[in-house]
Protein backbone atom coordinates (compact mmCIF):
# COMPACT_ATOMS: atom_id res chain seq x y z
CA UNK A 1 0.00 0.00 0.00
CA UNK A 2 0.82 3.96 -0.49
CA UNK A 3 0.03 6.68 1.32
CA UNK A 4 0.96 10.17 1.00
CA UNK A 5 1.77 11.33 4.78
CA UNK A 6 3.40 14.57 5.63
CA UNK A 7 4.40 15.32 2.07
CA UNK A 8 5.89 12.25 1.51
CA UNK A 9 4.83 9.03 -0.49
CA UNK A 10 5.21 5.56 2.21
CA UNK A 11 5.10 2.11 1.37
CA UNK A 12 4.15 -0.44 3.33
CA UNK A 13 2.30 -3.34 3.83
CA UNK A 14 -1.17 -4.08 6.15
CA UNK A 15 -4.19 -5.59 6.32
CA UNK A 16 -6.67 -3.15 4.49
CA UNK A 17 -8.85 -2.99 8.02
CA UNK A 18 -5.97 -2.09 9.49
CA UNK A 19 -6.37 1.07 11.75
CA UNK A 20 -4.50 3.94 10.36
CA UNK A 21 -2.86 5.08 13.80
CA UNK A 22 -1.33 1.03 13.89
CA UNK A 23 0.10 2.08 10.57
CA UNK A 24 1.22 5.53 11.32
CA UNK A 25 2.81 4.25 14.36
CA UNK A 26 3.84 0.57 14.44
CA UNK A 27 4.61 0.41 10.38
CA UNK A 28 5.94 3.94 10.19
CA UNK A 29 7.44 4.69 13.01
CA UNK A 30 5.23 7.98 13.19
CA UNK A 31 4.84 8.55 16.67
CA UNK A 32 2.86 12.08 16.94
CA UNK A 33 -0.93 10.17 17.06
CA UNK A 34 -1.09 8.74 20.22
CA UNK A 35 -3.97 5.83 21.31
CA UNK A 36 -6.23 6.89 23.90
CA UNK A 37 -9.30 4.74 23.95
CA UNK A 38 -10.11 2.94 20.33
CA UNK A 39 -13.51 4.00 19.54
CA UNK A 40 -12.82 7.54 18.07
CA UNK A 41 -13.94 8.84 21.34
CA UNK A 42 -11.26 11.08 22.77
CA UNK A 43 -9.06 12.72 19.94
CA UNK A 44 -5.55 11.75 20.82
CA UNK A 45 -5.18 10.22 17.45
CA UNK A 46 -6.16 12.71 15.38
CA UNK A 47 -4.86 13.56 12.31
CA UNK A 48 -5.70 15.50 8.87
CA UNK A 49 -6.35 13.79 6.38
CA UNK A 50 -7.07 16.87 3.52
CA UNK A 51 -7.09 19.52 5.78
CA UNK A 52 -9.94 17.35 7.81
CA UNK A 53 -9.44 15.64 11.24
CA UNK A 54 -9.39 11.85 11.41
CA UNK A 55 -9.54 9.92 14.34
CA UNK A 56 -6.99 7.32 13.23
CA UNK A 57 -7.88 4.68 15.76
CA UNK A 58 -10.74 3.55 14.13
CA UNK A 59 -9.72 4.61 10.37
CA UNK A 60 -9.04 1.78 7.98
CA UNK A 61 -6.28 2.23 5.89
CA UNK A 62 -7.81 1.10 2.77
CA UNK A 63 -9.97 3.89 3.54
CA UNK A 64 -7.47 6.86 3.23
CA UNK A 65 -7.88 8.83 0.18
CA UNK A 66 -5.67 11.95 0.28
CA UNK A 67 -2.77 13.56 1.97
CA UNK A 68 -2.02 12.74 5.63
CA UNK A 69 -0.71 15.44 7.40
CA UNK A 70 0.48 14.82 11.56
CA UNK A 71 1.98 16.69 14.11
CA UNK A 72 4.89 16.19 12.82
CA UNK A 73 4.04 17.58 9.46
CA UNK A 74 2.51 20.79 10.39
CA UNK A 75 5.81 22.81 10.79
CA UNK A 76 7.82 24.03 8.39
CA UNK A 77 11.59 23.29 8.87
CA UNK A 78 12.08 25.35 11.88
CA UNK A 79 9.38 27.46 11.65
CA UNK A 80 6.56 26.25 14.19
CA UNK A 81 2.86 26.63 12.74
CA UNK A 82 1.25 29.16 14.32
CA UNK A 83 -1.12 27.16 16.37
CA UNK A 84 2.21 25.30 17.95
CA UNK A 85 3.25 28.90 19.00
CA UNK A 86 0.02 30.02 20.66
CA UNK A 87 0.52 26.11 22.13
CA UNK A 88 3.44 27.60 23.96
CA UNK A 89 2.09 31.19 24.22
CA UNK A 90 -0.65 29.95 26.54
CA UNK A 91 1.35 26.94 28.39
CA UNK A 92 -1.32 24.60 27.32
CA UNK A 93 0.28 21.32 27.56
CA UNK A 94 0.25 19.89 31.00
CA UNK A 95 0.93 16.02 30.77
CA UNK A 96 0.80 16.86 26.83
CA UNK A 97 -0.81 13.37 26.04
CA UNK A 98 -3.20 14.68 23.94
CA UNK A 99 -1.87 17.53 22.89
CA UNK A 100 -1.06 16.26 18.55
CA UNK A 101 -4.82 15.93 18.41
CA UNK A 102 -5.39 18.96 20.11
CA UNK A 103 -3.62 21.02 18.09
CA UNK A 104 -4.30 19.19 14.79
CA UNK A 105 -7.79 19.79 15.53
CA UNK A 106 -7.45 23.25 15.41
CA UNK A 107 -5.44 23.70 12.85
CA UNK A 108 -8.63 21.88 10.80
CA UNK A 109 -10.74 24.70 12.83
CA UNK A 110 -8.90 27.20 11.51
CA UNK A 111 -8.44 25.79 8.05
CA UNK A 112 -12.26 26.15 7.73
CA UNK A 113 -13.11 29.23 10.04
CA UNK A 114 -10.11 31.63 10.10
CA UNK A 115 -11.73 33.81 12.53
CA UNK A 116 -13.64 31.42 15.23
CA UNK A 117 -16.06 32.04 17.88
CA UNK A 118 -16.30 30.61 21.20
CA UNK A 119 -19.12 28.71 19.97
CA UNK A 120 -17.37 27.54 16.90
CA UNK A 121 -14.56 26.38 18.87
CA UNK A 122 -16.48 24.20 21.30
CA UNK A 123 -17.89 22.72 18.57
CA UNK A 124 -15.50 22.06 16.21
CA UNK A 125 -12.62 21.11 19.32
CA UNK A 126 -14.19 17.87 20.91
CA UNK A 127 -10.90 16.24 21.32
CA UNK A 128 -10.72 15.43 24.98
CA UNK A 129 -8.40 16.70 27.66
CA UNK A 130 -8.09 14.75 31.37
CA UNK A 131 -6.14 17.59 32.51
CA UNK A 132 -8.79 20.19 32.07
CA UNK A 133 -6.88 23.04 29.97
CA UNK A 134 -9.91 23.60 27.93
CA UNK A 135 -9.69 27.36 28.76
CA UNK A 136 -6.30 27.83 27.60
CA UNK A 137 -7.14 25.84 24.26
CA UNK A 138 -9.56 28.31 23.03
CA UNK A 139 -7.48 31.30 24.56
CA UNK A 140 -4.88 29.43 21.95
CA UNK A 141 -6.59 29.13 18.93
CA UNK A 142 -8.06 32.96 19.77
CA UNK A 143 -4.43 34.14 19.40
CA UNK A 144 -3.94 32.11 16.80
CA UNK A 145 -6.45 33.20 14.74
CA UNK A 146 -5.02 36.58 14.94
CA UNK A 147 -8.20 37.25 17.06
CA UNK A 148 -5.64 37.57 20.68
CA UNK A 149 -7.11 35.80 24.33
Amino acid sequence: MQLRINGEIRTFDAEPDTPLLWVLRDILDIKGPKFGCGVAACGACTVLVDGQPVRSCSYPVDGVEGEITTIEGISNGDTLHRVQEAWIEHQVPQCGYCQSGQILAAVALLGAVPEPTDEDIDLAMTNLCRCGTYPRIKAAIKTASGQGA
